[in-house]
């Protein structure tokens, strides 16, 4: 006998999960372990026909074979069937969404993930196995995810949540119901018992977190204290609520907690209790009220951490302007350090703050040149280092201002924006230096990628890494690896670019890891960088931690000595955003001030800051390469910053060799069509490809990836550059004089522009000549290709139809490669002819006569090569 059954006082998500549960397991018996809460009795009182729900007393413990656990993991929740989890022979299979704790059963098979309710991971296995559910079945899934996840509001709710109560909804899940039973009428005793907790409550702050402990004591039991708990937490309004309830002979402790600072789970953990950082409980049996009361306040001190304050997330030192400080200036100076705003100083005393808004009105009115203290905020609010987020937040919203001086003792210490709150609010500030990736609702949840380090690099490089860190710590710096290998890592992609950044001197980093490895050191004295080349032909680029501005929009950026921060600011897509630690204690920490991590997961590109594609415009280029690249896409906000850029023509702003290097690497990616479709749906093909009808050449951008991989497996073309390949695709519709505009438009040099004509003059005639081979010898069409670039190979395999038309270009190009004379000039002067130019004719018709069937052994290449010569001959001398 196979059985479902969950924790005593069984909950809506403690049904759901069990009537799942068994649409997995068809011919299984629920069994309830104990009482059930109100809300599911009354439940079952009308539903009990329709599912049916048996008690320990129906059925016999001994005959289980098989126990499938729900919305528990938890021995001591289980009751009489407790006894099972040991019982020889019986197979254990646990699903379950609160975290694991000491002494929690194991299961041969589980599916323990934090999501907001057990319902939705059992909802995700019917889905998996397209099982049907009816509109009742849907119903009943409906509530236990809208009870735990307090109608998708809670914050342990998750997207998977959501996705699974639309589910149900579609299978005709009734609202009508779920309401019902989900927003039932308080009972008497139920009101009873709020006024007593309501009467009982005592306020607390410990470390800076306030919270609010309620009691009772009671002679019967009464049940729906989570549900009481709760409205508590809406009276309340603090960020911590804890009910102590004696009832039953046990006391029952609830908690719901709204800050990431307190975790009601490891609070209650001390009590024997478990749950969720945001929602946990306990029951304790044989104690007073009294008691447990004073064991909470212990273990709250123990484990509630101090909330994050204004120091820990505001910027510093703080640049300032004057109140003379013209409005373009103080416009340059937000510019160039990506600010929203600035404080005015006077006399060492902030007496204003101006904003980027400000300054747009300004310069809009065309009043740049006035000062900013005829724009500036003058009614200042600030705060000091030490105030807690939430106070800050209150004072933004009351105020409505999106910046906040930061004063210490009347002196300016820092500032601290909108933005900075907002990031705390959503988990992504979690240390005063270094933001380490939260667990929030992603799959991977690394803090440290160490191991993934180890896997996926190659031993080299993660010998070159720990050097670098032995390095550091003898250097007395900080030093990590950023950019794109720490996304491509994370992405499972391989990277073996190595881009170092240093909290230090980054060229003596460079030339100490030189050192190490007999390497030798490139320096870069203005731009503060190293490039270290390795014997072996690796190299690393090794660069001071620095700050980039721009001195006006699309300017190539000057360089300031900075922070890992500002270093991390300066780049291009919070993907691109991510630094890991190299530093020996603590190598392979992540750092992600951004939310990169979380970007990648969602799949979106997307920049730090509004202003990126005004700063280095050729941006617009690169987001789209990283976007075909991955299959992401371009985060709807920058994606309407990128039209805007494309509308307000900011490409033009750039030197054409800039564009091209980003176009190079473009047409240099696997399938650079998708990525030139984007640039056409964007508005930036006519910009640069100018007299390029795109809709004419599209089809072969699209087929060209399958024509290189063709080629590459005939191992004909070696040198093949595929930018090029790609450039000659792009352009194959267009006359000479498109194509030359073009070459000269981004400088490509004569030798890749003569590339360029010879390929585009003469790749429809090979095309046409393959397309009727049986009437053209071998020798007139290697002729015709041989002087063409191999690159123009591809294309012309697009434009042959048939079998036989692609065995010949395959066979023209190994000839060209591989068959060659087996004779050479030093045969044809052992003959008795004088050397010279006739030897060069000589061989070139002897490969001719090879490629036309004409000659096969090397004696016959000797007796066509005399008769050559010898007819050559007879005709000079007759002259």
């Amino acid at each position: 006998m196979d059985i479902i059954t969950t924790h005593t006082n069984a909950d809506l998500d403690a049904l759901a999960s069990m009537v799942a549960a068994q649409k997995l397991y068809p011919g299984s018996i629920m069994v309830f372990p104990g009482a059930l809460l109100k809300n599911v009795e009354e439940f079952m009182a009308l539903h009990k026909d329709t599912i049916y729900v048996r008690t320990i007393r129906d059925i016999a413990p001994e005959l289980v074979e098989k126990l499938i656990l729900v919305d528990t993991k938890t021995p001591s929740r289980l009751g009489k069937l407790a006894y099972l989890l040991d019982r020889p022979g019986v197979e254990v299979h646990i699903y379950d969404h609160h975290p694991r704790s000491e002494g929690d059963a194991t299961g041969r098979f589980e599916v323990v993930e934090m999501v907001g309710a057990t319902t939705t991971l059992l909802v995700e296995k019917i889905r998996e196995k397209r099982l049907q559910i009816t509109p009742v079945e849907a119903t009943v899934l409906a509530l236990g995810i809208y009870e735990d996840t307090g109608s998708l509001v809670f914050s342990n709710t998750t997207p998977r949540d959501a996705e699974a109560v639309a589910y149900t909804l579609a299978n005709g899940a009734n609202l009508a119901v779920v309401a019902n039973f989900l927003w039932r009428p308080l009972t008497e005793e139920q009101r009873e018992l709020l006024k007593a907790l309501l009467v009982s409550a005592e306020r607390y702050n410990i470390n800076g977190i306030k919270f609010l402990i309620a009691e009772a004591d009671l002679d019967q039991f009464v049940g729906g204290l989570d549900l009481l708990t709760h409205k508590l937490v809406d009276f309340a309004n603090l960020e911590a609520v804890f009910t102590v309830v004696k009832m039953d002979g046990c006391v029952h402790v609830v908690a719901r907690s709204s800050v990431p600072e307190v975790s009601v789970k490891d609070i209650l953990g001390m009590l024997g209790g478990g749950g969720h950082p945001a929602a946990a409980s306990a029951v304790i049996k044989n104690s007073q009220v009294a008691d447990v009361v004073k064991l909470l306040l212990a273990a709250i001190r123990q484990k509630v951490k101090p909330p994050v304050s204004v120091a820990d997330i505001m910027s510093s030192p703080v640049k300032t302007v004057a109140p003379e400080t013209v409005i373009e200036e103080a416009g340059r100076i937000m510019l160039r350090y990506g600010h929203t705003g600035l404080p005015v100083i006077k006399d060492e005393q902030v007496v204003g703050v101006i904003s980027r808004r400000d300054v747009e009105k300004a310069v809009h009115h065309g009043l740049g040149h006035a000062p900013v203290k005829g724009f500036m905020t003058g009614s200042l609010v600030s705060v000091g280092p030490e105030a807690t987020v939430a106070a800050v937040r209150e004072l933004m919203i009351e105020h409505d201002i999106g910046r906040l001086p930061v004063l210490q003792e009347g002196k300016l210490v820092g500032i601290v924006s909108r933005t900075d709150v907002l990031r705390t609010l959503h988990g992504d500030v979690q240390s005063k230096h270094y933001k380490v990736y939260s667990e929030k609702s992603f799959k991977y949840h690394y803090k440290n990628i160490r191991e993934l380090i180890y896997r996926s690099l190659p031993e080299a490089y993660i010998t070159i890494l720990e050097q670098v860190g032995t390095i550091a710590n003898e250097l007395g710096c900080r030093v990590f690896a950023a950019g794109g290998i720490v996304r491509d890592l994370l992405l499972g992609v391989e990277s073996l670019d190595l881009d170092l950044v240093v909290e230090g001197d980054g060229v003596e980093m460079a030339r100490a890891l030189g050192r190490r490895y007999d390497a030798r050191v490139r320096v870069h004295p203005k731009f503060r960088t190293a490039t270290v080349l390795f014997p072996d032909g690796r190299q690393v680029d090794v660069a001071t931690a620095r700050v980039e501005f721009y001195q006006h929009p699309a300017a190539m950026p000057q360089i300031e000595t900075s922070s890992l921060h500002q270093d991390l600011y300066r780049r291009d897509f919070t993907i691109n955003a991510m630094a890991v630690s190299l530093n020996q204690n603590d190598f392979g920490d992540i750092i992600d001030y951004f939310g990169g991590r979380e970007d990648l997961e969602r799949g979106l590109v997307r920049v730090l800051h509004n202003l990126s594609f005004v700063e280095d415009p050729t941006r617009l280029l690169r987001g789209v390469r990283f976007e075909k690249r991955y299959a992401m896409n371009l985060e709807p906000q920058t994606f309407a910053l990128a039209k805007e850029a494309v509308r307000s023509k900011m490409l033009e702003r750039v030197a054409m060799e800039r564009v091209w290097e980003e176009l190079k690497h473009i047409l240099s990616e696997p399938r650079p069509g998708l990525a030139l479709y984007r640039l056409q749906e964007i508005g930036l093909w006519d910009y640069l490809f100018p007299g390029v009808d795109y809709k004419q050449v599209r089809q072969v951008l699209d087929e060209l990836p399958r024509s290189l991989r063709v080629i590459h497996t005939w191992d004909l073309a070696e040198q093949l550059e595929p930018w090029l390949a790609y450039l000659l695709a792009l352009l194959s519709r267009s006359d000479a004089d498109t194509a030359g505009a073009i070459c000269r438009r981004y400088h490509l040099g004569q030798r890749w522009t003569d590339r360029v004509h010879a390929g585009l003059s003469g790749w429809q005639d090979v095309a046409d000549s393959l397309q009727r081979a049986q009437q053209i010898q071998m020798s007139d069409l290697a002729r015709r290709l041989m002087p063409l670039p191999e690159e123009v190979c591809p294309l012309i395999l697009t434009r042959l139809t048939g079998n036989a038309a692609r065995a010949q270009l395959r066979q023209v190009l190994s000839a060209i490669n591989y068959d060659q004379p087996s004779i050479t000039g030093k045969d044809l002067s052992g003959m008795g002819f004088t050397p010279g130019p006739a030897f060069k004719l000589a061989l070139d018709a002897v490969w001719q006569a090879r490629l036309d069937g004409l000659v096969r052994t090397r004696q016959e290449e000797l007796s066509y090569a005399r008769e050559y010569l010898a007819a050559y001959e007879g005709v000079i001398n007759s002259v």
